[in-house]
């Protein structure tokens, strides 16, 4: 640790094919890729060819830390998984980030990331503890609920082992099928799935190591810099619990705490976990609706969601789909055996997620995702699937594109919906604040404008009503959100874009790279962090090339932003956007100019570097990046100008 702070140096890699373990120095990645998906991205292109499904033995589930977990103070022991996913069409490269304290054990178990391969031929679950690794049998644990399986780990293993574990989702390869850690951290993109396609019910991790930083007290007095930063603006709850329930502040291992509204609900019958964001959003207004009044049953909702191992947020884009085609006479209560007509109360949500993780009925067809089962049952179903939806099947009306223009661009470069990225234009709800004269607001107009100029590179990125500035917005933003999930930062709480304390109200974005240095003990400026992240960006881009999507052809976003007005945005449901001086416009109706737009990709390319007619990658551009390495796969595949 002494000669590579920040870093445990080892990445364990386990094949569950031949039982095998040996360990990769974390070293040969760190200095180009930093870590979390950075280094998770470059293991999956060396090993993983496009040819490669997801449920393939040869598919790697790579579990990826960053320099900054294992330490206290400033939220940086999330964690990621990545590997190849079939939740889209075609199958793409994916990940996901949790939080919890089970990224934080890897790194103090002695690991930067776990790199998972092969299949097992009998449900097994991996223990790490320092340098004993071990497979063991799982057979008792398969068929059990996530939440079950932790419990079984701590009771055998003990108490202060963390657990990551699959559901009946995961194990029935249900498309969404989720990973559930300690804390209730959960895992999307479908990489549940993954797990349980290699017979890996869980991971269980200890560690008894320490992770030092090159210059602790720098780092410290960064680490109250920040906190002081964000001195003054709450985080807030979730919304609509506060109705009816108390909450139990729970956060991630090492966070600074007091800026988070992760926390903790038990209900009446005893059972607790997490119930925040949209996993404890999405069943409020249904519930209320039904029983027309707040009660317990968004908790209960959550907590099944979590126990078979589904993502709640394609089980809410799924509701809507089978609502409608309730509505329109497709789908029954009696042909489906679920309770449709009933959809809101506890019973309803039992059934439907039932029903899919076990692939029983209807459910079989459900588990493909919401999409491929409105291909499957025909009679008009497709037709119901609008802009309500992604095309990953993630909900849609999220920072949508006609109403912020730059996160058009967001959205078409990934492969799920970009949460991180997405998050950078939260600031706007602190604008909303200001517009509604709410005690304390202090994001004025000018003050967004003068946001939007630090970290996105113009006054004009953040007046919505032009396609000025947007490309260089989106840009900038992909970069630092690709550097932040290699370190691996929270996103509620990073990059700090707004403060009370400073004279102008602006965060300061270039924190990041002063903690990095403070940590590893090599300087790096805040445009050397960006310059990682744009070759990490750039890998991912690479891979995508490679498995399918291919520049500008599949830089696409569903057409209804381009035919159908806007009417709703989750976060921002009045549709405000900040106008000219003090005034305030309303971007109700708006749709997307599709020849601007295709402009709109025209300059962002050219920002990027790559070739403006077929949105390709260019050999110039990978090799300014030090991505030299790469170019001859690309090459052979025609798919680098």
């Amino acid at each position: 640790m002494t000669e590579q702070y920040g870093y445990a140096g080892k990445i364990l890699r386990v094949d569950l094919s031949s039982g095998s373990k040996n360990i990769m120095s974390t070293m040969d990645y760190a200095g180009r890729f930093l870590g979390g998906r950075g280094i998770a991205a470059k293991i999956y292109w060396d090993e993983v060819p496009p040819e490669v499904k997801a449920f393939d033995p040869e598919n790697r589930l790579i579990f990826a830390t960053g320099p900054l977990a294992g330490l206290k103070g400033v939220c940086g022991s999330r964690w990621q998984i990545c590997g190849k996913s079939a939740l889209t069409t075609p199958e793409y490269f994916n990940y996901c980030n949790l939080g919890g304290s089970w990224g934080a054990q890897l790194k103090l178990a002695g690991y930067d990331a776990l790199v998972v391969q092969g299949k097992s031929q009998r449900p097994i679950y991996v223990l790490i503890e320092d340098e004993k690794v071990e497979i063991r049998d799982a057979s008792t644990l398969w068929g059990k609920s996530t939440i079950e399986t932790r419990e079984n780990l701590k009771e055998e293993l003990g108490d202060s082992v963390s657990v990551a574990a699959i559901g009946p989702a995961g194990e029935n390869l249900v498309t969404f099928a989720s990973v559930l850690a300690d804390n209730d951290a959960s895992g999307s993109s479908g990489l549940g799935a993954v797990m349980g396609s290699k017979k890996l019910k869980a991971i269980a991790v200890r560690g008894s190591g320490k992770v030092e930083a090159a210059h602790p007290q720098r780092y410290r007095e960064l680490a109250e810099y920040a906190r002081k930063l964000r001195q003054g603006i709450g985080m807030g709850i979730t919304p609509g619990t506060d109705q009816v329930m108390k909450l139990k502040k729970d956060y991630c291992w090492g966070c600074t705490g007091g800026f988070c509204f992760r926390g903790t609900y038990k209900a009446s019958n005893g059972k607790a976990g997490k119930f925040m964001c949209g996993s404890a959003t999405f069943y409020i207004l249904r519930a209320r609706n039904y029983y027309g009044e707040w009660n317990e049953v968004p908790f209960l909702a959550n907590r099944i969601c979590n126990e078979y191992g589904v993502d709640t947020h394609q089980i809410d884009t799924m509701m809507q789909w089978l609502s409608k085609c309730h509505q329109a006479g497709i789908f029954t209560d009696e042909n489906t055996g679920i309770p449709l007509s009933r959809q809101g109360s506890l019973e309803f949500i039992e059934t439907l997620v039932r029903k899919i993780a076990l692939r029983e009925g209807i459910g079989d067809i459900l588990a493909r995702g919401t999409i491929r089962a409105a291909d499957a049952v025909g009679q008009g179903a497709k037709e119901l699937l609008t802009d309500y939806i992604t095309d990953s099947g993630h909900f849609a009306l999220i920072e949508n594109p006609r109403m912020y223009i730059t996160t058009g661009l967001l959205y078409a470069m990934e492969p799920r919906q970009p949460m991180g990225q997405l998050n950078e234009m939260g600031s706007l709800n602190l604008w909303l604040m200001w517009v509604y004269k709410q005690d304390g607001a202090f994001v004025s107009n000018d003050v967004f404008r003068a946001i939007g100029k630090r970290l996105f590179g113009s006054e004009s990125s953040v007046d919505f009503m032009t396609y000025e500035g947007k490309a260089l917005a989106a840009k900038m933003i992909q970069d630092r959100e690709n550097a932040k999930d290699s370190l691996i930062l929270c996103s509620y709480l990073f990059p700090i874009m707004f403060s009370r304390q400073t004279e102008d109200h602006v965060g300061d974005p270039g924190l990041e790279s002063k903690i990095l240095s403070a940590v590893t003990g090599n300087e790096i400026d805040e445009a050397g962090l960006y310059k990682i992240g744009e070759r990490i960006f750039n890998l991912q881009r690479a891979i995508l090339a490679r498995e399918g999507h291919r520049g500008r052809e599949c830089d696409r976003i569903s057409e209804y932003n381009f035919t159908k007005p806007l009417k709703f945005d989750l976060h921002n449901p009045q549709l405000l956007s900040p106008g000219k001086g003090d005034r305030v416009v309303n971007k109700k109706g708006a749709v997307l100019d599709r020849d601007k737009f295709e402009r709109l990709k025209d300059e962002y390319y050219s920002l990027r570097g790559w070739d403006i007619n077929t949105g390709l990658q260019t050999r110039a551009k990978l090799q300014e990046l030090g991505l030299n390495d790469m170019v001859p796969d690309l090459e052979r595949r025609r798919l680098v100008i």
